[in-house]
């Protein structure tokens, strides 16, 4: 058996948590290779959480070795408090579609592979080709534009439109390519942003990041920690926002501002920036380049809610 994917950040991830004890969470467990970062540096339980219910069945050949400390749930993280069943000493998030999933020609993450305009991460939703094809126009570009920060998103979803019914990943790629220009050597593929966009939009990404950094606050006992790896600037914005208005006790004020309330904050941050990979980690995955960890530790105080506005969290014209 080949020894499973090593996530990004994994060494950085686990320093800057030390030492690692009591009940974790792994919400988007993937192929596991958080939940065993964590069990290997001392654990006493993992409760692994992922809405696609695949990833568990792969997870049959290694699981046993970690007997009942490795618990595994089907979910989404927005619901970790409830599904937890206990106060946690840490939560782990990796955000985005993983590696594993992109490789997989079938669920339809990857412009680089023919398969079916799908992009479900798990759950009962509407897949890509569903939303696609039934979309206004306008609903689509503000979509590509919002989500992927894609300037060329009006003319892209004119041509999605006029190419109508989109059912194979393929297809959508030459559409999108079609009306940008040639990448240059070092850039991104053109379809880069526009699959991005259509992936967070079909799994409600955004929505279900702010929920489930509200739910982390909920489970976490005071001391446990909050660990968050991000790929993208939009959701490393959200979580770095996030955990700026929680760790904020308000008040102050000057002549030129109001005082406001005072509240306990319900984080304190123990890191001034995000941390990001290690040069050896670069050496062996280049991919890890764009990866940034946010750590946040609860406070005693009673969990509170946030606005979605305020953590910059991007939001389409018309949305409720």
């Amino acid at each position: 058996m080949a020894d499973p994917h090593i996530p990004v950040l994994l060494a950085p991830l686990l320093r800057a948590t030390a030492p690692i004890g009591g009940v974790w969470l792994d919400g988007t467990f993937g192929a596991g290779g958080y939940a065993r970062g964590l069990l290997d540096a001392g654990a006493d339980l993992v409760i692994g959480v992922d809405r696609d219910p695949s990833v568990f069945r792969m997870a049959e050949a290694w699981r046993g070795q970690y007997g009942d400390r490795l618990r595994l749930v089907e979910g989404t993280f927005s619901d970790m408090d409830v599904l937890a069943g206990q106060p946690l000493d840490g939560v782990v998030l990796d955000l985005g579609v993983s590696s594993m999933q992109l490789d997989q020609a079938d669920r339809g993450f990857s412009f680089m592979r023919d398969g079916p305009l799908d992009m479900r991460m798990g759950g009962d939703v509407p897949s890509a080709a569903d939303l696609l094809n039934s979309a206004e126009e306008s609903d689509i570009a503000d979509v590509l534009y919002h989500y992927g920060e894609e300037r060329a998103a009006r003319r892209i979803a004119r041509a999605i439109v006029a190419a109508r019914p989109l059912t194979r990943t393929t297809q959508l790629t030459q559409v999108v390519t079609g009306c940008l220009p040639r990448a240059k050597p070092g850039q991104s593929h053109p379809a880069t942003r526009s699959f991005q966009a259509i992936r967070i939009w079909v799994n409600d990404e955004f929505g279900q990041l702010v929920a489930g950094l509200s739910a982390a606050e909920r489970a976490l006992k005071p001391g446990g920690q909050m660990a968050v790896v991000s790929f993208h600037s939009l959701e490393d914005r959200i979580v770095k926002r996030f955990m700026q208005a929680r760790s904020d006790a308000g008040g102050g004020g000057n002549r030129y501002a109001p005082v406001t309330q005072v509240v306990e904050p319900a984080f304190r941050l123990p890191f001034r920036r995000a941390i990001g990979p290690d040069p050896e980690e670069l050496d062996v995955n280049p991919r890890a380049r764009s990866a940034l960890l946010r750590v946040a530790v609860r406070t005693d105080a009673a969990a509170g809610a946030v606005d979605a506005r305020s953590l910059a969290m991007p939001h389409l014209p018309g949305a409720a």
